[in-house]
């Protein structure tokens, strides 16, 4: 059964009594919440995904609207990891992201049976295609336009998950998460429907949720074999250029992208050199021209 053949009514019921479990990528989650925002976030965006019944979870977290005087005043949200408050409540209009925000920890905290890299991640062909990138580097909206329109499936558009030998690349699709000017662009080649309700003056700006494909949710069990490391960069008004790195240069920056590598010491550091013996590396700095950078990356793949 997947969440959106729920009953409105029972699948309310579990979230705000003992927990609605379900499939968020590839971990199972336990989640009990009684914020309505909550609720239409996890139907419409994880409407898709299987409902999960009489089984452990691998992540009990909870998102509780703030009680007392502090209910009426400025309302916040405060999200929980088994009973444990990890971050600093936020506004109450913003309890989606955080739990987003949330489960992104969750994983980077409690999967050290992987090297986890902060970067989005996409397969073709079964090739995986991993796009490191600090923020407004267009990573998330490159992701979203290869999986939208470039027939690529959705690994991951935050965390690049990587078997310790280096050799297959995990999935874990969930919401493809959107800030700012990429919002509206990547509504231009999507169905508007699968978006979110655009969340404003979050610590990273404007924020919307983009529904992840359902071949991606039903492929979430399938790995890729890593074959491309690219990191992009957005100038608004260059001549987009592509130039090739070295695997050092790379095993560099990616280390510094990694939210693990140093805990996992030298395991970490067999990883990430097995996997550079694997795929070709690559700067790419681009003018925002998604039909070029589509093509582009398609033509990096083996033939």
């Amino acid at each position: 059964m997947i969440l959106k053949e729920l009953p409105k009514k029972e699948m309310q019921a579990l979230l705000s009594g003992d927990g609605l479990s379900f499939r968020a990528g590839r971990f199972s989650v336990k989640l009990q919440s009684n914020i309505t925002s909550i609720y239409n976030g996890v139907a419409h965006l994880y409407g898709e995904s299987e409902a999960l019944f009489q089984q452990p979870a691998d992540f009990n977290v909870s998102i509780k609207k703030s009680t007392g005087l502090r209910a009426f005043i400025r309302p916040n949200a405060q999200f929980l990891f088994n009973g444990i408050k990890p971050f600093t409540p936020l506004p109450l209009n913003q309890a989606f992201p955080l739990l987003e925000w949330g489960l992104n920890w969750c994983v980077t905290n409690h999967s050290h049976q992987y090297l986890v890299i902060h970067a989005a991640v996409v397969e073709k062909n079964g090739y995986a295609l991993i796009l490191p990138g600090q923020p407004g580097s267009g990573k998330s909206t490159l992701c979203a336009a290869l999986v939208e329109r470039g027939g690529w499936r959705l690994l991951s558009d935050e965390l690049t998950i990587i078997t310790l030998n280096g050799q297959n690349i995990l999935a874990n699709p969930r919401p493809i998460s959107l800030k700012n000017q990429s919002i509206d662009i990547v509504k231009g080649i999507s169905d508007v429907t699968r978006f979110s309700p655009v969340v404003k003056d979050t610590i990273k700006g404007s924020v919307a949720h983009l529904q992840a494909p359902k071949i991606s949710l039903d492929n979430y069990c399938t790995p890729a074999s890593p074959c491309l490391v690219v990191y992009p960069k957005y100038q608004k008004g260059i001549n987009s250029y592509i130039q090739e790195l070295s695997s050092g240069e790379s095993f560099i920056r990616l280390a510094d992208h990694s939210f693990n590598y140093s805990i996992l010491g030298l395991e970490g550091f067999k990883a990430l050199s097995a996997l550079h013996d694997r795929v070709s590396c690559y700067e790419y700095c681009y003018d925002g021209n998604l039909d070029e950078a589509l093509s582009l990356m398609d033509s990096l793949l083996p033939s």
